[in-house]
């Protein structure tokens, strides 16, 4: 059983910054669970507020359903109730209403309903998806606002009438107006996330709009300077802030946007170059080139002996 309500896990997540980690894999791209239970309990002792496990980040979009249910139960375990553990959900709604259950089963503390598969979908469709995954569990729901889970402001209103224990928005649109109207009329309702990648660049803008926390993929290789970088978001040391920018998220940037999918990418490249392995991004996806890679260990370097 969860220690987290859906109302105790809006607070303690809204609290810190939220760790989406890596899915370690072997070179055959098997799953590699002791890698993966290490670096977990590694990232729970620091200062986190959750884990969202197998996430895009986690590279949920390259896991079977048998593999997702792994994985959660191999964060549970690793994290050991330190922090709380939240699941995905995703592709159809029934598949996603079966990942909900089984998330609860696996002692998750929450649910990240990711966008359906492929389809274009109407806002009334997208709002019965949504309900179907609340009603079918008793943990807090967070959705993800992104491709096609496109959100109107109507929409997200009328599932935190109907849904308790929807309890979470994350943002991968960047949509200032929606943003907006959700924090000035549903604020005290729903924690706004950012997840716009890489969210540390949005970060502090996006706290004017009540987005408190945010989710850091840099917290898998860097989790001070990620750290750091948050407690000057939250204490809107703006000098701080646009120093950090300049020393490392836009270089590091410069190399992510070298090619789609790299965001994930270059977040095992990262652990690769602090000496965490994490193993390689299963395809669609495509590993950082070994020049690049090259350029990345020079600036993960640089930080870590400013």
């Amino acid at each position: 059983m969860t220690p987290f309500s859906p109302d105790d896990l809006r607070t303690t997540l809204g609290a810190g910054l939220l760790s989406f980690p890596v899915t370690h894999a072997r070179q055959d791209l098997t799953f590699d669970e002791d890698g993966y239970r290490e670096h977990l309990a590694w990232q729970a002792s620091l200062g986190s507020s959750g884990v969202f496990a197998a996430g895009g980040t986690g590279e949920f979009f390259s896991l079977t359903p048998a593999e997702v249910a792994t994985v959660i139960r191999a964060a549970v375990a690793a994290t050991a109730g330190a922090k709380p553990v939240v699941a995905p959900a995703g592709y159809g709604t029934a598949q996603a209403v079966e990942m909900a259950r089984d998330a609860e089963a696996a002692g998750a503390s929450g649910v990240f309903l990711l966008p359906p598969y492929l389809t274009e979908l109407s806002q009334e469709g997208l709002v019965a998806h949504v309900r179907a995954v609340c009603a079918a569990t008793g943990l807090g729901v967070i959705v993800y606002h992104r491709a096609n889970a496109n959100f109107g402001f109507d929409a997200v209103r009328e599932l935190t009438d109907t849904c308790p224990n929807l309890i979470g928005f994350k943002d991968g649109v960047g949509d200032v107006d929606l943003m907006t109207r959700i924090h000035a009329g549903l604020g005290e309702r729903l924690l706004s996330i950012g997840g716009l990648p890489t969210a540390e660049t949005y970060a502090l803008p996006y706290l004017e709009m009540g987005v408190t926390t945010y989710s850091s993929a840099i917290f898998n290789f860097l989790p001070e300077f990620a750290l750091g970088f948050y407690a000057a978001v939250r204490e809107r040391d703006t000098a701080a802030v646009y120093r950090k920018l300049s020393e490392f998220v836009l270089p590091y940037l410069d190399i992510r946007n070298r090619k789609a999918g790299y965001a994930v990418s270059i977040v095992k490249a990262g652990l690769k170059a602090v000496g965490r392995e994490a193993g390689p991004v299963r395809p669609p996806l495509t590993d950082l080139t070994e020049a690049e890679l090259g350029e990345l260990t020079a600036l993960v370097d640089k930080v870590n002996h400013a």
